[in-house]
C-alpha cells in the first residue's frame, strides 16, 4: 500500500515523536523510507527565526545522518535527501518528484490557536501534497 514513505525531519520534539510511527509503517508495509531535511531559506519578513540551526547545511546534514543511524538501529535502511527552500513547498516538491505514497511528519502543535494554524508547515503540506499526509501530534 505504501511503497515509498517520505519522512521530513527537523529538530522539533514533534518530528522526533513521529519517528515511532514512521518505523511502524515502514516495517508493516516493508516500505522504502526517504528522510528529507530542508535547509530553510531566510524569510526576510519574519521577525524571529523559528530555528536558525535549520539554516545551516552542515547542521542539517548531521541531523539527517543521525536520523539515518537511528532508523538503521531498527533494521531500516533509508535514503537521505537535503534540499534548500521553504519547508512545506520543498516537502511537496520532493514527494512529487519521487512519487511517494505517503508523507509522515510531526505537527508543531499550534494547539487551538486557529489564527495561526494555516501558517504551520504541516498545514501547508497537507494543502499542497500530491499524496496522503499523516500528521503525528
Amino acid at each position: 500500500m505504501f511503497n515509498k514513505i517520505l519522512f521530513p525531519i527537523d529538530r522539533s520534539r514533534e518530528a522526533h515523536e513521529a519517528i515511532a510511527v514512521a518505523i511502524d509503517l515502514v516495517q508493516k508495509y516493508q516500505s522504502q523510507l526517504i528522510l528529507l531535511s530542508v535547509v530553510e531559506t531566510p524569510d526576510l519578513d519574519a521577525e524571529v527565526l523559528e530555528d536558525p540551526v535549520m539554516q545551516s547545511p552542515d547542521a542539517v546534514d548531521k541531523l539527517l545522518h543521525s536520523a539515518q543511524e537511528l532508523f538503521a538501529k531498527r533494521g531500516i535502511k533509508s535514503e537521505i535527501i537535503q534540499r534548500e527552500g521553504k519547508p512545506a513547498f520543498t516537502i511537496c516538491d520532493v514527494a512529487d518528484e519521487l512519487n511517494v505514497d505517503l508523507i509522515v511528519m510531526g505537527s508543531r502543535g499550534n494547539g487551538l490557536d486557529l489564527e495561526h494554524v494555516s501558517e504551520s508547515v504541516a498545514s501547508r503540506t497537507i494543502d499542497l501534497a500530491p499524496c496522503p499526509v499523516l500528521i503525528v501530534p
